[in-house]
């Protein structure tokens, strides 16, 4: 007999003995067992009744760190098996992590385990001393989106062994971000399933069965006892009113009774000095509704003296139900302080509150936390945090406006916990409209901005941003993106406004957008945010390759470039934003290599550039914030990341997830003399001057009244007029734009009906994806509404006879940062499926394609097939925009905001390149008005004499407009016959027209027209 075989006989003789003494005890008693005591339910028996599958079906599936480490999973047939005849099974060898899920279907509400005291499973123990993590999974839009609450179980038995965990064991994973919000309550009345994470490090095997719930949920699992806040502010001499609460999990009544003593006792409050001591009980009867409340009242007195805030705790001692997670405390406001008179100057408001601070308050200023990893937040007071932020995705459930709202206003209040009640500043990458936030107004992205040609359109764009996240609560945006892209392989290349410096200067106007008045001025007003000016410095200079973050090519690389360049291209985008007034600053990941010997130096520890350049030369004022721990990538230990970057000058830390020990480490190395009060000092300053700006001191909650605007009819108008304006016309051959209403026209193309491909990344979540993500209106369906004779086949499939003309929109799939850069799974190649569609409409009738992307991409094999050609970029939500244009109601009128090539080898390739050769030059762009002048030399002769006597005059936009019509009348003659002595100089001349050289532009444009 095998030792299995044993296994199999020893528990059925337990069942039979079981059985047995069932038997033998009188009925009363086992009825009585079976009422406390409800029978299993079934998760999985794995028997085949839950098949290998992913979401959006229910299944059973493998993760891992690398291609190596999913385990190998079946369902074996196995004599021993505990229920049933089969098992679950695998084998597994992993370095990274790995796993597996049970996941229920997406398609189908949740399960409620409620009713129940925890979950159990069979386990073939292999006796190797080794914890296996276990996971259930709870709340959420589905199994993949929900919050994760762990435990783990030993190896260190041999054979079947039944592992049961009461749901009482489970903790929270704060390492985790749900992308559907998080509530960091186990409610059990929501679950989608369970997860299993495998030992590594060394090969394994496992077998696992009957998945189950058991037992009967006790009342002090099911049922709590909570207060409506754990902080509750009260002025000098009012009365704190503390509501205490029981609640169980399904709302049910309770089933004993629950009984709560309070008592105020500790804290920094002096009794019956500071407030009257309070003490009693609160008893809720047994069949007390779910939800019912009673309420606590502390009064506080008053002494007439200016003193920072004092704590009450109120301790509570729950009998019958879990108490609340923390202690309630009421807050005596600070009062009678310099630093609260809003009347006086910031900056004596600054110095008092400084000269008040300790160094571990100071700390905490100089520390930004994520939401996801403070929990409940009660590590808000408890390290004097300054800021917190969202990271892409990081959302409230749901993610509504209101959500977001009072997700913040809960934040604002843990900061009233603490001594000064300084208020936090949060922060969100809202980098084309509030982006996080589904329902809100998607901008196009910077490039397509960059395209408009239009400083006003890209200010009003800033304003609907601003007014969007400030009415969620939001007051600091890490917007705009200021870098210079000079290789379009950069998965950022998007972010860009474009190529040239000089037209990245004229669209920083947003920055007015953002924030109003250069003065600040405005910051306090509902509808502002604070800006940020990213990357510092030369993050779109990074050269091919030189990237050393995984399997980034480009991004995160080394820019290496002399001073000259540096200043000329890089530099001056900065200089433009600390002259709008710019909030803050984020310097780059990549590094900076000047040729001077130093090598590759990471931006934030270029003290030359940061303290140097920024804060001294360009003067600088606000305060430097760093990107996503992007500390962590400095040389030596942390404590040489934390002094280099701040003695560096930069003055907040973004460590998302590791904030406890930024914090520790900063006072450390203050008080070993190795980064200086002053340095702290000066970080901290800048940090509640713009506190104080925004004011937050006098309105730390969010104000909501603009909230109706959020996605609202006048918003979208000015993303439509953004997305109309962004359009570049490349091609036109036989006038086939604009189309006619009474053309039948045939629609295909991945991007043409895909508001996630439309949008792009930073859209919802971090890397943006495919599909209906946010309310918004598709190319397809804003040319529906144009009223054209629309039909529509993604893969043109359909039938393509009698048609007038075909609109094939391509183009590219949604990605972030250096996830997107070519090199790292990415190309400029159109798929293979967009190819097969443009060849198949534009050989059966005239065509429009239209490409959808964040880049240039390669179409010049393609070119001679396709009569109307437009780069679309990244056009936001409103595709009526795009078919704005299509059908004529708007004129195309953007141009190239960086050049197009013709092949990847050609990459990069530059307006003022010595060589340059491109499919399209910078600032090409054909247009659809009637009036395009004529002429030929005749006309360019008289165009430059207006030029060169309105840049005399100082006439602007008299120059400007005379530029545009040599530059349509030299477009009209070279069509699509671009070559390199003609592209140079047109190119040339809208660096030029940029930078108020009116005259030299025209000639620039002659010159290419001879050329052509």
């Amino acid at each position: 007999m095998t030792g299995l075989d044993r296994n199999s006989v020893r528990r059925t003789a337990v069942l039979a003995g079981a059985a047995l003494i069932v038997g033998l005890l009188p009925l009363a008693s086992a009825g009585t067992a079976a009422a406390a005591d409800p029978d299993p339910v079934p998760v999985d028996r794995f028997e085949g009744e839950v098949p290998f599958a992913s979401q959006p079906a229910e299944g059973l599936f493998t993760w891992g760190g690398d291609a190596d480490d999913p385990p190998e999973l079946t369902l074996a047939e196995r004599s021993d098996a505990p229920e049933g005849a089969k098992v679950l099974a695998g084998d597994y060898d992993i370095s990274g992590y790995g796993g597996f899920t049970h996941d229920y279907a997406a398609d189908q509400p949740g399960h409620d385990w409620s009713a129940h005291k925890g979950i159990r499973f069979w386990w073939d123990g292999q006796d190797n001393g080794k914890k296996t993590a276990f996971e259930i999974k709870d709340g959420g839009a589905n199994g993949e989106a929900s919050e994760l609450w762990t435990t783990s179980f030993t190896d260190d038995f041999t054979g079947w062994k039944q592992i049961e965990i009461p749901f009482g064991d489970f903790t929270y994973r704060t390492d985790y971000q749900p992308v559907g919000g998080i509530d960091q309550v186990l409610g059990l009345t929501q679950m989608w399933g369970y997860a299993v994470t495998l030992p590594v490090g060394a090969p394994g095997r496992f077998a696992m069965d009957d998945v189950e719930l058991y037992g009967k949920a006790d009342q002090s699992l099911r049922t709590s006892v909570t207060t409506d806040a754990a902080v509750y502010p009260v002025k000098e001499g009012g009365t704190a009113s503390v509501k205490v609460s029981v609640a169980t999990t399904g709302s049910a009544p309770i089933d004993e009774p629950v009984t709560v003593a309070y008592e105020s006792a500790g804290g920094t409050a002096e009794s019956g000095k500071d407030y009257t001591p309070v003490k009693g009980e609160i008893t809720f009867p047994a069949g007390t509704e779910s939800g019912a409340s009673r309420t606590v009242r502390v009064p506080t007195l008053r002494d007439r003296t200016g003193e920072a805030a004092e704590t009450v705790p109120l301790k509570l001692t729950v009998t019958g139900a879990k108490a609340p997670a923390e202690t309630p405390q009421v807050v005596i406001d600070a009062h009678g302080l310099p630093y609260l008179d809003a009347k006086l100057p910031v900056k004596k408001r600054v110095a008092d509150l400084l000269s008040r601070m300790s160094l571990a308050e100071k700390a905490g200023q100089m520390t930004q936390a994520e939401r996801g990893a403070i929990g409940a937040g009660g590590d808000i007071a408890a390290y004097d945090l300054g800021s917190l932020l969202s990271g892409g995705g990081s959302t409230p459930t749901p993610n509504t406006p209101a959500a977001w709202a009072k997700m913040i206003d809960g934040y604002q209040l843990r900061a009233q916990a603490t001594r000064f009640q300084i208020p936090l500043i949060y922060g969100v990458d809202a980098v084309h409209g509030h982006n996080n936030l589904a329902g809100a107004t998607v901008m196009p992205h910077n490039i397509g901005i960059g395209a408009t040609r239009d400083p006003a359109l890209a200010e009003r764009t800033g304003a609907v941003t601003a007014a969007e996240v400030r009415a969620t609560g939001v007051p600091w945006d890490f917007a705009p993106c200021l870098c210079v892209t000079r290789d379009e392989r950069w998965g950022r290349s998007y972010e860009s406004f474009g190529e040239d410096p000089a037209l990245v200067e004229s669209m920083e106007t947003v920055v007015q957008g953002l924030q109003g008045d250069r003065s600040g001025r405005d910051l306090k007003d509902d509808d502002r945010v604070l800006a940020t000016a990213k990357h510092f410095v030369g993050d779109g200079g990074t050269a091919y390759g030189s990237s050393t973050t995984g399997s980034y090519t480009v991004d995160q690389g080394v820019t290496k470039v002399g001073r000259q360049e540096l200043e000329a291209v890089h530099l001056a985008p900065f200089q433009e934003a600390v002259d709008r007034g710019v909030g803050t600053v984020m310097p780059s990941y990549s590094s900076l290599d000047l040729g001077d010997g130093q090598g590759p130096v990471k931006m934030h520890a270029r003290a030359d550039m940061i303290n140097g350049v920024l804060k001294d030369r360009m003067g600088f004022d606000g305060f430097v914030i760093s990107d996503w721990n992007a500390i962590d990538q400095l040389p030596g230990d942390y404590a040489a990341h934390v002094r280099t970057s701040v003695n560096a000058g930069v003055d907040m830390m973004m460590v998302p997830y590791s904030y406890k020990e930024f914090s520790a480490t900063l006072i450390d190395e203050a008080k070993a003399g190795r980064v200086t009060d002053r340095r702290i000092d000066d970080a901290v300053a800048r940090i509640l001057a713009q506190k104080f700006r925004l004011g937050l001191f006098e309105k730390p909650y969010a104000d909501t009244g603009g909230a109706s605007a959020i996605g609202s009819t006048a918003h979208r108008a000015v993303a439509r007029q953004a997305a109309a304006e962004s359009q570049v016309l490349l091609k036109n051959a036989g006038s086939v734009l604009p189309l006619k209403k009474s053309q039948k026209v045939y629609v295909a193309g991945s991007n043409a009906d895909d508001i996630g491909n439309q949008t792009g990344g930073w859209t919802i979540t971090w890397q943006g994806s495919s599909g209906n993500i946010t309310p918004g209106t598709t190319i397809l369906q804003g040319m529906r509404k144009a009223g054209g004779d629309v039909t529509y086949s993604k893969d043109a499939s359909a039938s393509t006879a009698g048609y007038d003309v075909g609109v094939v929109v391509v183009g590219e799939t949604p990605y972030a940062e250096g996830v997107g850069d070519v090199g790292n799974g990415n190309d400029l190649e159109l798929t293979a499926a967009d190819k097969a569609a443009v060849d198949k409409v534009c050989a059966a009738m005239k065509c429009a394609v239209l490409i959808v992307s964040g880049r240039p991409q390669l179409i010049g094999d393609r070119l001679g097939d396709v009569d109307a050609l437009v780069a679309s970029w990244l056009p936001g939500t409103e595709g009526d925009g795009v078919a704005d244009v299509l059908y004529g109601r708007r004129a195309f009128t953007g141009q190239l905001p960086v050049t197009w090539p013709k092949s990847e080898s050609q990459l990069p390739i530059n307006v003022g390149d010595t060589s340059y050769d491109p499919q399209f030059p910078y600032g090409w762009g054909l247009t659809t008005l009637t009036n395009v002048p004529g002429g030929g030399t005749a006309s360019l002769r008289a165009l430059a004499l207006v030029a060169a006597a309105a840049e005399r005059a100082g006439a602007g936009t008299v120059a400007r407009t005379a530029v545009t019509k040599a530059r349509l009348l030299v477009q009209q003659k070279i069509g699509t016959a671009v070559t390199a002595a003609s592209a140079k100089p047109f190119a040339d001349a809208d660096h030029l027209l940029l930078t108020g050289h009116y005259a030299d532009a025209v000639a620039k444009l002659t010159q290419a027209y001879r050329a052509g």
